[in-house]
């Protein structure tokens, strides 16, 4: 038995549902011409140091964040994107708190960093270690494209720079809460996105949470395993008319 989270529109409202399916179906094959990498083979890339503050209050962040869905064709910089990752589950003190909060400091997520288009980085599919602050690239090629096609072709997952795609395992959970850890592990994500948006409103940035799309097919496309189920593409890009930050 597998779990899927669905959006459901009703008037007013969106509604996140989680459902009971029954055996995935057969994996699509890897992407033609884009290598897949176990992580023994995968190549480690350290990110710069976040930065601990900021020009931007929080206060200012959240009036500001919005839902942005076009970006300028311009790369994003490394200092960018470790900001994002480090916002969305970025280690704060020695024994290994996050900057979300965790049920039973379980961690049960994984993020991934897809580049299309970042400043010294090759086009691919990167996991994020909190641990470490770097990256693994478990595959390579720009698979942008297919994943916008895992989300019904919404245009902006294709076009911007960037997406950060935020999975779960909801065993690391589920063992110790057994059922409701599974809401545990959505809550948890909900808590990391929304770093993210924030992050990137405070670095002048664009971007949008995406949940409407089929987390087997995107599994398929990025590569990831099989006990990581996909729960949020976040693409983000510069905004239109925005400076690069360092």
């Amino acid at each position: 038995m597998s779990l899927s989270a669905r959006w459901l529109s009703v008037p007013g409202a969106a509604v996140l549902l989680v459902c009971c399916t029954g055996p995935p179906s057969t994996p699509l094959p890897a992407p033609a011409g884009m290598e897949n990498y176990t992580e023994d083979e995968a190549e480690s890339l350290l990110l710069p140091l976040p930065r601990l503050d900021g020009s931007v209050s929080l206060e200012q962040a959240l009036r500001d964040r919005r839902s942005v869905r076009e970006y300028a064709k311009e790369p994003l910089t490394p200092g960018e994107v470790s900001q994002l990752l480090w916002a969305a589950q970025g280690v704060t003190v020695d024994w290994g708190a996050r900057t979300a909060p965790s049920a039973g400091g379980l961690f049960p997520l994984e993020t991934y960093l897809i580049i299309g288009d970042v400043s010294g980085f090759e086009e691919g599919v990167y996991r994020y270690r909190p641990a470490e602050h770097d990256l693994l690239r478990i595959g390579g090629g720009d698979r942008r494209n297919l994943l916008s096609e895992t989300a019904g072709e919404q245009p902006w997952v294709h076009e911007a720079a960037a997406g950060i795609v935020i999975g779960g395992v909801y065993s690391r959970t589920t063992e110790k809460y057994e059922d409701r850890g599974v809401r545990y592990v959505h809550m948890e994500a909900g808590h990391a996105v929304q770093n993210v948006l924030l992050q990137a409103t405070a670095l002048g940035l664009s971007c949008v949470p995406v949940a409407g799309f089929s987390g087997d097919d995107a599994r398929a496309v990025l590569g990831t395993p099989e006990d990581v189920d996909l729960l949020y593409i976040v693409p983000v890009g510069r905004r239109i008319e925005s400076e690069p930050t360092p």
